[in-house]
């Protein structure tokens, strides 16, 4: 099977065919003629495609394209961006598992598990944000009757969207569309280690939209991302990915007064009280901590917070159900953990491991060291648990965005709300009890932008999603996060008669 040029049937063939990018409704190589290896995680040295290596120059003629195209595209009726984004979903949906097993290449996340999913959130969300196209609208206040005064949800211009390799579906789906649906023109920048479906998902969309409308760049961060941040024809910066950069971005867009949203990174509590011991909690955990994604992901679950009471046998539970997980191909329909993106984070992975190794008092509840099959060959790690630990600890306090949970005992509710919050970030957490004031206060105390009881599962299409402290500023994935994100308000006074 072929998707655009880029064979993703097993066993790939390596021919790393080269894939260009969209500027203004045509597929282009960079100006410098420079080219990027696209290198599959699971499989070691496996160049999938080469993609331009793009810098200010083609940040400048991205810009140009969709400053060109706006003023059309703000102008339609919404319903024709509407019949636009619902014609893409539908088309996304035809090539959904073209898109996922492209993803399983591409990011080295799990087929079944992770890769199929996404895919088909990238579809619901074009649908979603489809439907709600003529809800971007202003109010009117009862002035008296001699005045009009009402506002209008006017779009901002050109949206600079810049990529993470986790999810790289999942979050374009929760930019472009919204975006598109208010009457921005968009340019996206595509990450590094994982630009395959962005193109393949831009090349189907473009097919229902002018040129100019959405725009795809690849390259690195620190060059064609940086320019878009600067860049001065660019009026919003959607940003997904670390909390380091995400403070440089915040720094660079506002110094020019430039719109901004940030969704970074995460060291997500979960909080378990002792009524909750039970096997659907367990359940709920690993859910949470999102190992069947490498643990990379901003939302993981990888602080557990047991009561003492019921530390040993949570713990012990929750053991057991991650040594069933199969560490495995990405593209292997019974892998249920798939690759690590790159030997960087592989790296940085097995540091924090070795320094969680060296605490005194740790204990290994869960040791992932040599629990990799023979006969892979690519960025696989095996999901570690770390008993035990303190919350001041570096692999307590810092994102390890790796397969690696650590669990802290806890004894009275102050204590463990006290814990939970005595970190930089504050994306998601989550609270396990069978007590619902109990719960509820709980989750209303913890300094997080999203709280889930009793439950450990992703995003729901229609929330408010984003983070407090350094995992963000911005709401995305619903209405209220878009028009709060893409659009800003005019007001207008009309003296009558």
């Amino acid at each position: 099977m072929s998707v655009s040029g880029v064979t993703v049937a097993k066993p790939f063939d390596g021919t790393a065919p080269d894939r260009p990018m969209l500027i203004g409704g045509q597929w282009v190589e960079a100006v410098a003629g420079e080219w990027i290896d696209v290198v599959s995680p699971g499989h070691r040295g496996l160049k999938l495609a080469r993609v331009p290596r793009a810098r200010e120059e083609d940040a400048d003629r991205a810009v140009a394209a969709a400053r060109k195209a706006w003023p059309a595209w703000r102008d339609l009726h919404f319903k024709e961006r509407q019949k636009a984004l619902l014609q893409i979903a539908d088309a996304l949906e035809k090539a959904a598992e073209d898109l996922a097993q492209l993803t399983a290449w591409d990011t080295g996340n799990a087929l079944r598990p992770q890769a199929r999913p996404e895919s088909q959130t990238l579809v619901n969300l074009f649908r979603y944000f489809g439907g709600i196209a003529g809800e971007f609208k202003g109010t009117v206040l009862p002035a008296g009757s001699d005045q009009l005064q009402y506002t209008r949800r006017e779009s901002l211009g050109v949206v600079a969207g810049i990529l993470p390799w986790n999810s790289p579906l999942m979050i374009a789906g929760m930019k472009v569309p919204a975006a598109l649906a208010a009457g921005n023109t968009i340019v996206l920048k595509a990450a590094e280690d994982a630009p395959l479906t962005i193109l393949l998902m831009a090349e189907i969309a473009s097919k229902f939209l002018p040129d100019g409308v959405l725009n795809v760049l690849t390259g690195f961060g620190t060059e064609v991302g940086e320019a878009l941040v600067q860049h001065k024809g660019v009026d919003k910066v959607s940003f997904t990915g670390s909390s380091r950069v995400g403070h440089h971005v915040a720094e660079a867009a506002g110094s020019r007064l430039a719109h901004v949203s940030l969704e970074l990174g995460g060291k997500s509590p979960s909080i378990v009280f002792p009524d909750a011991a039970t096997d659907a909690t367990v359940d709920g955990l690993l859910t949470a901590m999102r190992f069947t994604r490498q643990g990379q992901s901003c939302t993981a679950g990888s602080r557990l917070f047991v009561h003492e009471d019921v530390f040993d046998d949570v713990v012990g539970r929750l053991v057991e159900k991650v040594k069933l997980l199969k560490v495995g191909d990405p593209l292997d329909e019974a892998t249920d953990m798939g690759a690590i993106i790159n030997q960087k984070q592989f790296d940085q992975i097995k540091n924090y491991i070795e320094d969680g190794r060296s605490q005194s008092g740790v204990r290994v509840a869960l040791d992932g060291e040599g629990k990799v099959p023979d006969g892979l060959d690519g960025f696989y790690q095996a999901p570690t648990i770390f008993a035990n630990v303190d919350n001041s600890w570096r692999i307590a306090q810092e994102e390890i965005f790796g397969p690696v949970l650590v669990a802290i005992p806890w004894r009275t509710r102050d204590e463990v709300i006290r814990m939970a919050n005595d970190s930089t970030y504050g994306l998601a957490a989550y609270v396990w009890s069978n007590k619902l004031d109990e719960a509820i206060d709980t989750a209303n105390r913890i300094e997080s932008g999203w709280v889930q009881v009793n439950q450990g599962g992703g995003q729901n299409i229609g929330q408010s999603y984003g983070g407090y402290k350094s995992s963000g500023i911005g709401r995305e994935f619903s209405l209220e996060g878009a028009m709060e994100s893409f659009t800003q308000i005019k007001q207008i006074n009309v003296k009558i008669g």
